[in-house]
This record gives C-alpha cells, sequence and structure tokens, in this order.
C-alpha cells in the first residue's frame, strides 16, 4: 500500500471528526504526500505525523489550513517524527482489561509491554461505571463502558502488589513536553478522552509507575523473575502488536506463552487473524486471556461484548 492510500484508508476505516477530512485531503495531496512518503517506513504513521503538526504548534483541522503549514514548516515536523513515537496512552482500555484481571487469582504481578507513561498499569486507581450497575473504585478517574452480553464485572478494583512497565521510550509523566506529546496524540474534538488522559496522567505523575527502557523480549524474562515472589504474575499488552513485524509478534506471543504467566492481550482484530472474530463494521480490539479471545471491544474501552 503507497502513501496516499495508507492516508485514505485512514480516513475511511480509522478517523473520526476533523481527521476524516484531513487524511482524505492529504492523500489528495501530492506535494505532502511525498514529504510524507520519504519518511522512513515505520515513521509515515498518520497518527505520528498528525500529531506532530500540532506538537509544533500546526493547525489540527483542514479548515485551519494543516496542510499549507506542515508543507511549509516540515523541517519541525519531521524532526519530532523522527524523535518521537505513536504512545497513545488510552486509560480507558483498562474497562475492557478488568473483567479478565477479575478472573484471575490475586494479588496481582502486573507487567505491561509497551506501557508508554504506563496510564494501563492503574486499573486499580480508576472508577468504573458499566453500564446501570454501581460504581466502584477510588477515583478521580471514571471509565464509563457500555456493555453486551453477560461479562463478568467485579464489584471491587483488582489488588495489585506489585507492577512495572517496559517501552522502548518510555513516557515521563513528571515532564510537561512528554505529557503535551500524549494531548496532540488525542484526536481533536475528542475532548473528554483529551480530559480523562489530563486526569489520568495527574493520578500516575502522584506515584509514577515503574518504567524499564528496553526492548521486550531483552527486558520481559528478567522482570517475570522478579514479580513472581509478589503475586501472580500478569503480562498485558494494548495496541502493541501494530508496531511488530510478524516475525516479531510470533516471537514476542512464544516469549510470552513459555513464560508460565497469565497473558492479557489486547489488540485489533487484523493483528490477530488467527481468532477469527469478525467485528462487523466497527473497529474493535479482541481481549484474551491466555491466548483465549474473551470479548470484543472498543480500542478506547467505552464498550465491550463478552463473547
Amino acid at each position: 500500500m503507497d502513501t496516499a492510500d495508507v492516508y485514505r484508508t485512514f480516513g475511511v476505516r480509522e478517523a473520526r471528526g476533523p481527521y476524516r477530512e484531513l487524511a482524505a485531503a492529504i492523500a489528495d495531496d501530492p506535494g505532502l504526500i511525498a514529504l510524507i512518503g520519504a519518511l522512513p517506513e515505520a515513521k509515515r504513521q498518520p497518527n505520528l505525523v498528525l500529531a506532530a503538526v500540532r506538537f509544533e504548534g500546526g493547525p489540527a483541522t483542514e479548515d485551519d489550513g494543516f496542510r499549507p503549514w506542515a508543507k511549509e514548516n516540515w523541517a519541525a515536523v519531521e524532526r519530532t517524527v523522527l524523535a518521537r513515537r505513536t504512545q497513545t496512552n488510552e486509560a480507558g482500555r483498562c474497562a475492557s482489561l478488568l473483567p479478565v484481571l477479575a478472573q484471575i487469582e490475586g494479588p496481582l504481578a502486573l507487567i505491561e509491554a509497551g506501557a508508554s507513561a504506563g496510564l494501563c498499569l492503574q486499573p486499580d486507581r480508576y472508577r468504573y461505571v458499566y453500564d446501570a450497575r454501581e460504581p466502584f473504585g477510588p477515583g478521580p478517574v471514571t471509565l464509563a463502558c457500555a456493555t453486551e452480553g453477560d461479562p463478568p464485572i467485579p464489584d471491587a478494583v483488582p489488588e495489585i502488589a506489585w507492577r512495572a512497565g517496559i517501552d522502548l521510550a518510555p513516557v515521563d509523566v513528571t515532564d510537561p513536553a512528554e505529557r503535551r506529546w500524549l494531548e496532540c496524540l488525542v484526536w481533536p474534538g475528542e475532548d473528554a478522552r483529551r480530559d480523562r488522559l489530563r486526569a489520568a496522567l495527574a493520578v500516575a505523575a502522584a506515584d509514577p509507575p515503574r518504567l524499564v527502557r528496553g526492548d521486550v523480549a531483552e527486558t520481559l524474562p528478567g522482570l517475570v523473575e522478579e514479580a513472581a515472589g509478589h503475586g501472580t504474575v500478569v503480562v498485558c499488552h494494548s495496541a502493541l502488536l501494530p508496531y511488530l513485524t510478524p516475525g516479531a509478534r510470533d516471537r514476542f506471543v512464544d516469549l510470552v506463552t513459555g513464560l508460565g504467566v497469565r497473558w492479557i492481550s489486547n489488540e485489533g482484530t487484523p493483528r490477530l487473524p488467527h481468532f477469527g472474530i469478525p467485528a462487523g463494521d466497527r473497529l474493535a480490539f479482541v481481549t484474551a486471556l491466555d491466548g483465549v479471545p474473551k470479548a470484543l471491544t472498543d480500542p478506547h474501552g467505552s464498550w465491550l461484548r463478552w463473547l
């Protein structure tokens, strides 16, 4: 798929709000597509390029002049694209993970692969509202999730005795520039999601999670060994697989399944085709426990359909 098609497909299948129109306009702009196409392949991702323009002070929409601004200021945009990663850290995914976590005997020793700022490492620090059920959890961040099927919703947050994350470039939640980068990855118009991110970052900054810089394959075995004395070891990841080659995905799965841990994956259906679960017309993740699909879920945690 060439670069224009990547942006055109992003606009049709993924983008919402102003990004839908913007992605189509970028796809039809040969000058901007040529600049993006000259980037390393891994750096041409729409989310990364769009966020980099905003991070450098550019507009967020087609109507506000995104394309001419991006071309005029491409040197700065390119510098940011090459220096940063798409590290969308969506705390709302904890609402998808919680019913699966509830099936594992605690206390838990939680390890997240591809942790970014570690916001999904703190599911015990959020307040949850599933449908019309009684809310539970300490807050101050509230995660609301609509459910289908009969998910095993707990009545309390899990006990997490130990936690750590792994990332090639961990995000320092105490650094204002790092927090602003995460905000730029939130799409324009998604004010509630942006506000939730800010609140979750504040929770994390008050008690920063342990984030280990390194490659998952090299770092995970040592962390699992360290975690084993603290509780049931759970390795989780969410939207990690798109950033791995097919071969690296297979090696990662082989590694995790060979470590004797509980494994929670929360990934887009195209990344896990062997599950054979159609998502229908909506963009969805499959949330699985130890390789067994448990739910179709919203990528941002706003709904889940228990399987």
